[in-house]
């Protein structure tokens, strides 16, 4: 199968990695950046460059870009894209995506669906791309009523071929709705926890606690600004929540209630219990 990548970032480049690693599919590569480019292919995460030429030829095309960015790629590339190609972007949010590439699709007849690997680091770039990135991680697809059963089940062993342990079916709005909380506001958190004064203080102070709760905040805000904006309806639910709730243990601490800050820390560890996960 021929495989194309667009954007060989941290996701697009590990992507390339995983399928060279695990895979004896051709991938073809595209960057705008001439370094990426040149480390890609002599790495061998990339056979070769993706070009006009050779984009009719994918059986599989990956759109590892920008939301912004993988729309207007599209626009500018969707009458080389072939019919028998199936396109899927991998953005961190779906419905601002899905509306626009769903009917690009429909109108010049090639496959689209959107998707989304739940995995990733806070460093970002090809440099810190891992061929093992996928490994154990959840891909996320969108399916719709019209959705070809037999194309799911080729996507499955595709992405169950470079890594990932499972699949997950949704639709764009539930997707960006549970992301809002999953992820964007984990990364709302950590970017507001790390801005306190004591951030610089810290050393000699600080353990598993402080690092994991200041990972991501080693973000692109460039890339991220435009995540939380798109999906901001659903975001400002979540944030307000969270609002909501630290206010509880902040009038408990205030009022010297020891009971209802108890009540509230045993609430926690019981609902992380029941969420499960690390």
């Amino acid at each position: 199968m021929n495989v194309g990548i667009v954007g060989l970032g941290l996701i697009g480049g590990s992507m390339a990695k995983s399928v060279k690693t695990r895979t004896l599919h051709t991938v073809w590569g595209a960057d705008i950046d001439r370094e990426t480019m040149t480390l890609a292919r002599l790495c061998g995460a990339i056979d070769g460059p993706l070009t006009d030429e050779n984009l009719a030829d994918c059986d599989l095309l990956l759109l590892a870009l920008a939301p912004r960015s993988v729309v207007g790629w599209v626009q500018e590339h969707a009458k080389g894209i072939s019919r028998k190609t199936v396109v899927i972007d991998l953005c961190g949010i779906k419905r601002a995506v899905c509306r626009e590439l769903a009917p690009l699709a429909r109108q010049h007849g090639f496959t689209y669906v959107g998707g989304h690997p739940m995995a990733g680091l806070e460093r970002s770039g090809f440099v810190n791309a891992q061929p093992d990135l996928f490994a154990g991680s959840s891909m996320i697809l969108m399916r719709g009523p019209d959705t070809d059963i037999q194309l799911l089940d080729r996507l499955k062993a595709f992405f169950t071929d470079v890594g990932f342990a499972s699949l997950t079916f949704t639709t764009p709005e539930e997707h960006d709705r549970i992301i809002a909380y999953t992820s964007q506001l984990a990364h709302v958190v950590s970017s507001a926890y790390v801005r306190s004064p004591e951030a610089l203080e810290r050393r000699g102070f600080s353990a598993g606690s402080f690092r994991d709760m200041t990972r991501v905040a080693r973000l692109d805000e460039i890339l991220w600004t435009e995540l939380l904006m798109d999906n901001r309806d659903f975001l400002v639910g979540q944030i307000e929540t969270l609002i909501d709730n630290l206010n509880g243990y902040l009038d408990a601490l205030k009022s010297d209630d020891a009971a209802r800050l108890r009540a509230l820390l045993k609430e926690g560890r019981e609902k992380k219990a029941q969420a499960g996960g690390n």
